[in-house]
């Protein structure tokens, strides 16, 4: 049997059997996402670990789910029925950190923060910043290429990862990527596996680039009516030139939901409130920050100002990160993740807002603005099983306008089981098969995530 093999090849104490315990392995994040009950759950520490949990799934032919710290929202890392679990949460050893190369080599279970605070420490930084960067690992960012807060102007998880080392779907333990600042030899096998969502490999070890520590930042900060008006600023920011380390919108349900919970009094003069930061230095920052002002004043912000209270700006973009854990003291939350063109930002918004009122829901948004990232959150009653169908159907509408607006179904949270519908719609039946392909050909047993990401793979 599978267990009796793993029992032979791991040390004590990587298996956890106690169904009692397991149960905190078996999702993630995502609302409604279905799941199943493990065989096992495994803890693996080192890569040749990890080989020996493969090719056990593979001699018995016994799905594998990979996870992190469980923080996605997609369904990604959700168990199957009778899969072993494999948790790289174990795995969270900063391995090196180089300052002269700018890079990091790091275990998939160390948490984003921790990588983060460690650079500092040498005066470099680690940009890729999801809101669940407290508690998200490198390993769970990588599988499902997250951005975050200032991947406006600095880019996503993929444009960090310089290499990689894995295990494949047959059991081998590989090398892909560079330590170099330059390298194309071959195809950019590392870049495939950034946002694979574990359905090519189990990543082992990443190598990550680094920049140095940055400018302190300028914050801007404006009150709007709608979130269509914060939409225009946002468009006229992009038709500006400017390109903002930051730019968060926040809507009045958010702004409630936070209020209510550490009583900010965020809500009590705005209904939408877009944050803008710029970390350009000297005199081209402070000209940043009084052009992004005027976007804003033009827009027809009811109020807008640059921040003199580095405390007060901090608090505004803490908020941001609050907004949706306040809101699921409210009830389940679906969460969303399109992204569109910047210029369609204002539409898109204006769609949504239409959304919920075709299908009686109520949509909060939270939004990487800058890059056209958009986080509407569907809110229902725990158990109202008709207000959980109204919220699915505005969320396939929200998909299908997100595609109408030349965007994409997901800009960071990944694919997982609630958006294959919407790839399928966003990808012609030839680009689909090339996406087969490449799983069948890394994974030919099909034992790595099966289900996730594209239907039938």
């Amino acid at each position: 049997m599978l267990i009796d093999d793993l029992r032979q090849e791991l040390p004590d104490g990587r298996m956890v059997e106690d169904p009692g315990v397991a149960t905190g392995f078996v999702h993630d994040e995502a609302e409604w996402a279905p799941y199943g009950t493990p065989l096992v759950v495994v803890r693996p520490r080192t890569a040749l670990e990890v080989r020996a949990v493969v090719r056990a799934c593979v001699r018995h032919g016994v799905p594998l789910v990979t996870r992190g710290a469980g923080t996605g929202l997609s369904g990604g890392a959700n168990a199957v029925e009778g899969c072993v679990v494999l948790s790289t949460e174990a795995m969270d050893t900063i391995h090196e950190i180089d300052p002269v190369e700018r890079l990091a080599v790091v275990g998939p279970g160390v948490v984003n923060d921790d990588l983060r605070a460690a650079c500092a420490e040498q005066g470099l930084w680690y940009p890729p910043d999801p809101a669940s960067a407290p508690w998200s690992t490198i390993g769970g960012n990588v599988a499902t290429n997250a951005g975050g807060l200032c991947c406006v102007k600095y880019g996503v998880t993929r444009d960090y990862v310089l290499g990689l080392e894995m295990v494949t779907g047959t059991g081998e333990l590989v090398r892909l990527g560079r330590r170099t600042a330059k390298g194309v030899a071959g195809y950019d096998l590392a870049g495939l596996m950034v946002g694979s969502e574990g359905t090519l490999g189990v990543i082992t070890e990443i190598t990550v680039r680094l920049r140095p520590r940055r400018e302190a930042e300028r914050t801007v900060a404006g009150y709007f009516s709608s979130v269509v008006a914060a939409g225009r600023a946002v468009a006229a920011i992009g038709a500006a030139g400017l390109t903002p380390s930051a730019l968060e919108l926040i809507d009045r349900h958010c702004l409630a939901a936070v209020d209510k919970w550490k009583n900010m009094g965020l809500s009590v003069d705005a209904d939408v409130v877009l944050l803008g930061r710029t970390d350009a230095p000297g005199p081209a920052g402070a000209q940043e920050a009084e052009r992004m002002l005027a976007c804003f004043e033009e827009a027809g912000a009811t109020w807008a100002a640059q921040s003199t209270d580095q405390e007060e700006a901090d608090a505004l973009f803490s908020a941001r990160r609050l907004a949706y854990p306040a809101l699921e003291r409210l009830g389940p939350v679906l969460t969303e993740d399109v992204c569109v063109p910047k210029a369609a930002v204002p539409e898109m918004l204006a769609r949504i807002e239409r959304a919920a009122t075709r299908h009686d829901t109520l949509i909060a948004n939270i939004a990487h603005a800058g890059d056209g990232n958009l986080h509407p959150l569907l809110i229902t009653q725990p158990g109202d099983t008709a207000a959980q169908e109204r919220a699915q159907a505005a969320f396939h509408d929200i998909i299908a306008d997100a595609i109408d607006l030349g965007g994409t179904v997901t800009g960071e949270h990944g694919v997982g089981l609630l958006k294959r519908d919407g790839l399928e719609r966003e990808l012609t039946p030839a680009v689909l098969e090339m996406h087969r392909a490449v799983k069948a050909a890394l994974d030919p047993h099909g034992i790595l995530n099966p289900g996730k990401v594209i239907a039938g793979g």
